[in-house]
């Protein structure tokens, strides 16, 4: 941990004004942007001290939007998804607005319900060279592409793969419906969307997938090239 300069003191914690929330080191809190329009930012709360005339500044680590990051938000991105970047900074604790909890991605999936306050990071990012880590994740899917935790997502009980209902000429009101499915691959001459007894929806975390990788790497210089 990084010396307390002279005239300043170490805090075990800070209130939020006109709240009974209490921030300490290590908690995720919203903090007010300049910009009234755009939603709070993200941050964990690194360290908290107080100089000589008692005014409180906190040292934070800095979460990232998709869209606030290099590369942007993307498909599989969730709405509530950050990037936990390598961005310090000390701010005023008077710009904290509220307490918030950045999940696991993990533990998100298992949240039965999803508060206002629920974010979830699976990625770390380099905020100078938009590099991410891990630079590689599990697909599922014909298209190919990372688990977005916001969308539906039917198994097939052939190859045990996930599949958007839309990647296979389904609405997501027909997914739900059904009671059994076959992916077109294991299905042959079954009709894929069939009725029988069981049915699962979206992935776990834990589910088996095919060994095929996203690179994040590659698909930020071809977006790239293409613009």
């Amino acid at each position: 941990m990084a010396k307390t300069k002279p005239g300043k003191k170490d805090l075990d914690s800070y209130n939020i004004k006109g709240t009974n929330k209490v921030v300490r080191p290590g908690d995720c809190v919203l903090m007010r942007p300049a910009d009234s329009d755009k939603p709070p930012y993200v941050a964990r709360v690194e360290k908290i001290e107080a100089d000589h005339r008692n005014n409180v500044k906190v040292r934070v680590r800095w979460y990232y939007r998709p869209e606030e990051s290099i590369g942007g938000r993307r498909q599989f991105h969730g709405a509530k998804e950050l990037f936990l970047s390598d961005h310090y900074d000390v701010q005023s604790a008077h710009t904290i607005e509220g307490k918030c909890t950045v999940h696991t991605f993990k533990n998100y999936t298992k949240l039965e319900n999803v508060g206002a306050e629920d974010y979830f990071c699976r990625f770390e990012y380099k905020a100078a060279t938009g590099g991410f880590t891990p630079d590689r994740v599990a697909v599922y899917c014909k298209c190919e592409m990372p688990y977005n935790p916001d969308d539906l997502m039917v198994q097939c009980e052939g190859c045990k793969d996930w599949f958007h209902p839309s990647c296979m000429g389904m609405t997501i009101e027909e997914a739900k419906k059904l009671d059994h499915f076959l992916c077109s691959d294991c299905s042959s001459d079954v009709d894929a969307k069939r009725s029988l007894n069981t049915f699962s929806v979206s992935p776990s975390v834990e589910a088996k997938v095919r060994a095929h990788m996203f690179h994040f790497v590659y698909v930020y210089i071809l977006q790239d090239k293409n613009q």
